[in-house]
C-alpha cells in the first residue's frame, strides 16, 4: 500500500506565508508527477501545481507568482510554498502522486487525507 501524508497547513493572516509538505511511503517503485490541488466549501476541487519527476512545474493562474512547488525525489516528498496568501485561497489542500509500486504494475494515482489553510485575520 501507499500513504500520502501532509502536514503544514493552519491559520495564517493575509500577506502571510506557508509552506506545505507531504511525504509518501510504502510499496513505491517510483513516483513520476505529483501535484496539490484545493478544495474550498461549496466549491469543486481545483488544481493548485504539479510537478514532475524531472522538475517541470506547472501552477493555476490564481497562484502563479505566488505559490511555489518543488519535491525530493530522494525523500519521496513534494513541497508548497505559498506567499502572499489571501482569503480565497482558504481550503483543504490535497496532495496526490502518480505512483508504479513495481516495474511490472500500472501507474496509480494516490491522495492525501487533506490539510487545512485558512487566510483570515
Amino acid at each position: 500500500q501507499v500513504q500520502l501524508v501532509e502536514s503544514g497547513g493552519g491559520l495564517v493572516q493575509p500577506g502571510g506565508s506557508l509552506r506545505l509538505s507531504c511525504a509518501a511511503s510504502g510499496s513505491i517503485f517510483s513516483i513520476n508527477a505529483m501535484g496539490w490541488y484545493r478544495q474550498a466549501p461549496g466549491k469543486q476541487r481545483e488544481l493548485v501545481a504539479t510537478i514532475t519527476s524531472g522538475g517541470s512545474s506547472n501552477y493555476a493562474d490564481s497562484v502563479k507568482g505566488r505559490f511555489t512547488i518543488s519535491r525530493d525525489n530522494a525523500k519521496n516528498t513534494v513541497y508548497l510554498q505559498m506567499n502572499s496568501l489571501k482569503p480565497e485561497d482558504t481550503a483543504v489542500y490535497y496532495c496526490n502522486a502518480d505512483v508504479r509500486r513495481s516495474i511490472v504494475t500500472p501507474v496509480y494515482k494516490y491522495w492525501g487525507q487533506g490539510t487545512q489553510v485558512t487566510v483570515s485575520s
